[in-house]
């Protein structure tokens, strides 16, 4: 008998699905808007102004046009992969990664492992907090690395990088996209709230660190039980002992450069609004100057650049593949019409129930609708009043909001940075969800508990 992860498809076909099953909506829900306003440059909706307008079904010509224009709409994401995979490429070839993460391990000892995934834990999920989540693409590869030169695998070194950053974007206490856009949409002080925001973000980080080491355990005393066995470590792990390990003056030059263009991307992001075509630029000119630094040759720099391209491409696939879902949606016009449905159910249930069943709704649109922003203005307008009505605060109904989007990108297939850190670890989706669906569960379940302390305190109204 086959165990369930063996019913698990491959990416692009559970991708594909979804689009067929959106179009096959678009017939079935009858097309319905809400009328929105420019607020502070975003378009917003106007809570109680649904209405139903003319079906626009989606074709079957139209279904597949969806896929260009999907890319079309990821383009920005899309480069950004390409260029984050670039940028670790050269900096991989000019033998910096491996030569400090050698010098480390060495240096901290391998006795101190698991002292080291954990802080790797918390620092990924650090950057997810007060960095963002594209931004911080390029630097999975690193995890990679250092947990392969430490005895793990590639499964948790996406555990340890992607998991951690996923969370902690997530459910940051700070997060611009999601919390920021809800407080304005609500009126209400920015981040306000923010202590029981980062109580739920540390447990949710803690829950993982404990989840990768116990995985961690386990593969060091039964390697065949590791779910990265047959994974290409091409790239990623170390080709000596790690007590030959030694960073050279040049090793330093090019540690200088991309630490000093990371200080500038961050400073970007923070000061000047600076988004994914900056940094993408920012990643090809660390590239450049890495290469030189390394004293590689045109040649050299060229043909690293296009096998940095050729093993990023499958993620920057999937990323402008994912996006085709809210392109059908949008074709349809069945996103309002969803959103509105699902407020008229959750209008019928008791006020503790509800708080749960809110983030549950905003999973099942997260998975049609992976942008965080997107579902914001989409939906909280609407929730938010709604919430009111069954005796939520504003506050309680934006966590709703913020744990249904935060804990399902953990397991999102249409979530393109996700699929991109993925592919940066070598790691297939399928074996993801082997290892990531347990954490994500007890992650969720506590979520819950706290939203449901947050009810019965009457968490707010600031």
């Amino acid at each position: 008998m086959k165990k369930w992860y063996e019913y698990i498809p491959h990416p692009i076909v559970m991708l594909f699905g979804i689009i067929v099953f959106t179009t096959i909506l678009s017939y079935i829900l009858p097309a319905g808007a809400y009328e929105r306003e420019l607020v502070d440059g975003r378009q917003r909706v106007i809570p109680g102004s649904y209405q139903t307008i003319a079906a626009t079904p989606v074709g079957f010509l139209d279904m597949f046009k969806a896929f260009p224009m999907g890319f079309k709409a990821a383009a920005e994401i899309i480069f950004v992969v390409l260029s984050g995979g670039i940028m670790f490429g050269m900096l991989e070839r000019s033998q910096m990664i491996e030569n400090t993460v050698g010098t480390v391990v060495r240096k901290l000892g391998l006795e101190r492992r698991f002292f080291i995934i954990v802080m790797l834990t918390y620092i990924y999920g650090l950057l997810g907090i007060v960095v963002g989540y594209e931004h911080n693409i390029a630097m999975i590869p690193i995890a990679a690395v250092v947990v392969l030169a430490l005895g793990g695998d590639l499964i948790l070194a996406a555990g340890v990088g992607a998991g951690a950053v996923t969370i902690g974007f997530g459910l940051s206490p700070i997060n611009p996209y999601t919390v920021g856009i809800g407080h304005k949409i609500a009126e209400m002080p920015l981040f306000s709230g923010w202590e029981l925001r980062s109580v739920l973000c540390f447990a949710a980080l803690s829950a993982l660190a404990y989840y990768n080491i116990r995985y961690f355990k386990r593969i060091l005393a039964q390697p065949e039980r590791s779910l990265g066995k047959g994974l290409s470590t091409d790239g990623f792990a170390l080709s000596k002992p790690i007590s030959e390990y030694r960073i050279t003056g040049n090793n330093w030059l090019v540690l200088a450069i991309f630490l000093i263009g990371l200080g500038v991307m961050l400073y970007g992001i923070f000061t000047q609004g600076w988004y994914l075509n900056e940094i993408s630029a920012i990643f090809i000119i660390i590239a450049i100057a890495s290469g030189i630094a390394a004293r590689l040759d045109g040649k050299t720099i060229s043909e690293t650049a296009l096998k940095s391209v050729a093993v990023v491409a499958p993620g920057a696939f999937m990323v402008g593949y994912a996006t085709s879902i809210r392109v059908v949606m949008e074709m349809g016009n069945i996103s309002d019409t969803i959103a509105f449905r699902l407020s008229n159910v959750l209008s019928m249930l008791p006020t503790y129930v509800s708080a749960v069943f809110m983030s549950v709704a905003q999973s099942m649109l997260n998975l049609m609708i992976p942008s965080g922003s997107g579902q914001a203005l989409a939906t909280l307008p609407i929730m938010i009043p709604l919430g009111e009505l069954l005796g939520l605060t504003r506050q309680t109904t934006i966590l709703a909001f913020q744990i249904g989007d935060g804990v399902t990108n953990l397991f999102n297939p249409a979530l393109g940075g996700l699929i991109a850190m993925l592919s940066l670890c070598n790691v297939p989706f399928d074996r993801w969800l082997r290892f990531i669906f347990p954490v994500a569960g007890m992650i969720l379940v506590l979520a819950w508990l706290i939203l449901l302390f947050s009810v019965s305190i009457g968490w707010g109204p600031v």
